[in-house]
């Protein structure tokens, strides 16, 4: 068993995402901790003003390095520099987080999954949604980005296809490319604008190539006009006239009559004008050239050659006549006119007027895709935000739970506090209609309210969230009865909570809220236990060392988290306590690395800016050149320092802000800290500031490659190619061919792409990565001394990870004791070991295993390796529940690919069907095309049916 269990563990590729940046909750209209007052100065510009009124005193003494031991003069360091004092406990508390949770997260994927497996084709499009608002609270962007285009791939009709589509172009935030259109096309049918126009079920074709680059709208068109002007003949037989005052026009009585019901009745019917050549339509509110238009509209079918403002006209016509025909041609023709925000805002007033579905639809479109931009618009939310507006829209099949899904996520990330945000969060709540929707809406709007404090409002929404059976919406209703005096009536709440189901650790960290003294540190305890990733625990437990004065203390404890989990509000803590313990260099890097995060972070009450914050501290530390920067960025990449790399581009960026390499850079390191939202900003900026149209295409693709694009990715690198040989793009194109199961011949020509790639000049930090990926190819293919040469080049230039591999290649030539000294060099160098520690277990005994396996853990508890390593050691023991147990601590806070399916894999040896078929259908809601889990899972179905049977 134990060998089945480790090959299996060993199979699967290691998934190791983060929980996405949460802001430092404080209460930015809490009084200060300390510091005086005076003037009429507000509270940044007098922190400002301390800080460099300290810079002045202490310019001098201060050029030395500084370390985390508290100087004599600490008091009065505190004094000037931190005005407010330091933070303090009564200010902290955790964000309630804006989307849907649950108390039994597996079973609920389990649930979804096959109700994604068992619903009709035409509702798959809306369970995808649901898969979406679920996998938004989880770390893995690529999750939800992948469930949004299943989402888009099985729409139905023309309205969800637009939205759908829309969503897809702003998760790439495309309106921050410059040089684009809201209507480029992407080149697939997925997104693009036209095809999204066109209803229908039809998934195989979404991915294919659209017609777009192939067919130019006019060309197509005048062909058309030429045919109709071929067809069309002069020797009309007119048999009858429309007098509108004194002008007459011609027309062909049969022709007319097919327009509609109406006309056919009044020139067929019993009707006086079916007696006449003449008929008077004075009176009917058309005008010659719109009835001119709407006699040869009835002998070509065309409409191509019309001004706009004269098909505008003829909808209307169309819709008093109930000329079916003629209103969908009209509707079709003004669709396409629209190209921009004016168009739409102007159009979209006839098209709801008229009630033109495909006319409204293609306004949306624009309106959509210029989000956030078209949000600032006045005139463009005034189409959207009030209960009039939607019932408008809902008139003509344009408002759904989708849009407004779609609407309010963007107002929330735009201004979470706004008037905006909270109309179109009631629009939402007015669309939803399952009950994972009621679920989302009003919870979502309950957490709106609490962060504007409005807090009876919060309540009633987040009692209404629970009602619809959303039980973490019981931590809001908890805290906005502490927040209205009702302390124990929130802690007898929460205490409710965890006796009633199986505790998560959420559910400890907000009961610890309304508790003090040793069950507070119970129950934060507790709940860092049960979710290691939760921040507020070790947030709260190193700011009471900060009140005990342990300051060095509170940086080890903040350090723990930081370790694996990277987010600007533990980054500010961390500087703030630095700064007290007059570490300047280190509170430098720290605010460095979290305006990286997010350049628009406010710090110290969300009084003063980070930016400010740098120039304070940058003359108290030691002075860098440009060159000094790159070697330090050289130091700290080689010592696997990501933080202090991110700081020191920082700085050189602060010199340099077009400088594009260095934005890669960035983007790359951001990245490596699983904080992709921040990367692709940087990947962005770096595309922006290229100065060449190949280097450009090279940011392109990446942009593209991170968000799933990874044909189109290939064809921006082979056409940044056809211009200029380059490093990145032969990499590029090597790194997204080698994103899939090489054989022999493919592996052949990602190893020619990458020494095309080193052929290229570029600076030893990415020639060292394009070493060690080359290593890793020759490994694949059994080539073990040029897998060992690309490592020793790589270490050469400083790439410490090249260890890594090298210590594979001796693995594999059976020469355990050199991999694991390999392993060992590595831990020495890196700051952040703890993969390290987690691949040199496999190059030892069981017992070193454990130990290195445990400070793995320990280092980075979201790593899941040592958990399925320990599970299937206590299985080859015996010790079933056990192995059952660790697997769950870990999937209890990270519901992973390889958790799940180990944990069925045991459920099926010990003849436990039903839990096999329950965690493969999890896993399988993650992967559906995970082959393993697949077959385990048919496997565990027939066992159930039997036993059914």
């Amino acid at each position: 068993m134990q060998q089945n269990f480790f090959t299996t563990m060993r199979s699967l590729k290691i998934i190791d995402g983060c929980k996405g940046t949460q802001v430092f909750a404080i209460n930015p209209s809490g009084p200060p901790a300390g510091g005086g007052g005076g003037g009429g100065c507000s509270v940044g510009e007098k922190l400002l003003n301390h800080l460099q009124d300290h810079l002045r005193v202490n310019s001098i003494r201060l050029k030395s390095n500084r370390s985390y031991q508290m100087p004599v003069q600490a008091p009065v360091v505190i004094e000037s520099v931190l005005p407010y004092g330091l933070p303090i406990t009564d200010l902290l508390e955790p964000q309630i987080e804006p989307c849907l949770k649950f108390v039994d997260f597996v079973e609920t994927l389990a649930d979804l999954y096959r109700r994604i497996e068992d619903c009709p084709q035409f509702e798959k499009s809306g369970v995808y949604l649901e898969q979406c608002a679920i996998f938004r609270g989880l770390s893995d962007p690529k999750l939800f980005r992948r469930s949004l285009r299943c989402a888009r791939q099985h729409a139905v009709d023309v309205h969800t296809k637009i939205v759908l589509a829309a969503w897809l172009r702003f998760e790439r935030r495309e309106d921050e490319l410059i040089g684009t259109s809201a209507m480029d096309c992407c080149g697939r049918n997925l997104e693009c604008p036209k095809a999204t126009m066109v209803s229908g079920y039809d998934p195989e074709s979404v991915y294919d190539s659209c017609l777009c680059s192939r067919t130019p709208r006019q060309e197509f068109r005048d062909d058309i006009s030429m045919e109709d002007e071929e067809c069309s003949t002069s020797d009309e037989d007119w048999d009858m006239s429309f007098c509108i005052g004194n002008d007459e026009i011609r027309c062909v009585r049969y022709k007319i009559a097919s327009l509609s019901r109406p006309f056919r009745t009044m020139l067929y019917g019993g009707f006086i004008e079916s007696r006449r050549e003449k008929v008077n339509f004075s009176q009917n509110g058309i005008s010659v050239e719109a009835m001119r238009a709407a006699e040869e509209f009835s002998r070509t079918k065309m409409l191509d050659s019309f001004d706009p403002r004269l098909v505008l006209e003829l909808l209307s016509f169309a819709n008093r006549f109930c000329c079916e025909e003629l209103k969908s041609a009209c509707d079709s023709y003004l669709a396409s006119m629209v190209s921009d925000i004016e168009d739409a805002v102007m159009l979209i007033e006839y098209g709801l007027e008229e009630a033109a579905y495909l006319l409204v639809a293609a306004c949306l479109q624009v309106l959509l895709r210029e989000l956030p931009c078209s949000m600032q618009n006045p005139n463009v939310m005034r189409i959207f935000c009030s209960a009039e507006a939607r019932e408008r829209l809902a008139m003509v099949g344009h408002a759904s739970f989708v849009l407004y899904y779609f609407l309010s996520q963007i107002g929330m990330e735009e201004d979470m506090k706004s008037n905006t945000t909270v109309m179109l969060l009631e629009r939402l709540v007015e669309s939803a209609t399952e009950s994972w929707q009621k679920q989302l809406a009003f919870h979502q709007l309950g957490v709106v309210m609490l962060e504007r404090e409005e807090y009876k409002d919060a309540q009633n929404w987040f009692k209404a969230a629970v009602e619809a059976g959303h039980i973490y919406s019981l931590v809001g209703v908890a805290r906005t009865k502490f927040k209205r005096g009702h302390k124990y009536s929130a802690y007898k709440l929460m205490n409710s909570l965890i006796s009633d189901y199986t505790p998560v650790g959420w559910m400890y960290q907000e009961r610890s809220l309304y508790c003090s003294g040793k069950e507070k540190m119970m129950d934060l305890n507790t709940a860092t236990e049960l979710d290691p990733t939760l921040s507020y625990p070790y947030k709260y437990r190193a700011i009471l060392l900060v009140e005990e004065n342990k300051l060095a203390a509170a940086i080890t404890e903040i350090n723990r988290i930081i370790g694996f989990k990277v987010s600007p509000d533990c980054l500010e803590l961390r500087a703030w306590i630095s700064i007290a313990l007059e570490d300047y260099d280190g509170a430098l890097r720290d605010v460095r690395a979290l305006l990286t995060l997010d350049p628009s972070y406010m710090m110290f009450y969300g009084q003063l800016h980070g930016d400010n914050l740098v120039e304070t501290l940058q003359p108290l530390v030691q002075q860098w050149s440009q060159a000094d920067c790159w070697m330090q960025l050289y130091d700290r990449w080689s010592s696997v320092d990501d933080i202090g790399s991110l700081a020191v581009v920082h700085h050189m960026l602060a010199n340099d802000p077009g400088k594009s390499l260095l934005r890669f850079r960035q983007s790359l390191l951001l990245l490596r800290l699983n904080s992709q939202k921040a990367a692709m900003r940087s990947l962005r900026l770096a595309r922006n500031y290229s100065t060449s149209e190949h280097e450009k295409l090279v940011y392109e693709g990446w942009i593209l490659y991170d968000t799933g694009h990874r044909e189109e990715a290939l064809a921006k690198a082979e056409e940044s190619i056809s211009i200029q040989r380059s490093f990145e793009a032969f990499f590029l194109k090597a790194y997204a061919l080698a994103d899939s199961s090489l054989n022999p011949e493919s592996s052949a020509y990602v190893i020619q792409l990458l020494e095309e790639a080193l052929r290229c000049p570029s600076d030893g930090l990415r020639k060292g990565q394009a070493l060690n990926n080359l290593g890793s190819v020759y490994v694949d293919c059994e080539k073990l001394d040029l897998a060992a040469d690309c490592y020793m080049n790589a270490l050469n230039i400083k790439h410490t990870r090249a260890h890594q591999g090298l210590a594979r290649v001796y693995h594999l030539k059976n020469q355990r004791k050199a991999a694991y000294d390999e392993m060992t060099k590595l831990i020495e160098k890196a700051r952040n070991n703890a993969s390290a520690y987690e691949k040199r277990s496999e190059y030892c005994d069981r017992d070193m295993a454990k130990s290195d396996l445990s400070m793995a853990t320990q280092l980075d508890p979201m790593r899941t390796y040592p958990y399925r390593y320990r599970a299937a050691v206590l299985m080859d023991d015996h010790k079933e529940a056990e192995a059952i147990a660790e697997l769950s601590r870990a999937i209890g806070f990270k519901p992973d690919l390889q958790l799940l399916h180990l944990r069925a894999a045991f459920h099926d040896s010990m003849g436990d069907h039903l839990h096999t078929q329950r965690d493969c259908e999890a896993a399988l809601c993650l992967d559906p095309n995970h082959t393993d889990t697949l077959e385990l899972y048919d496997k565990a179905r027939e066992r159930v049916n039997e036993q059914q049977t």
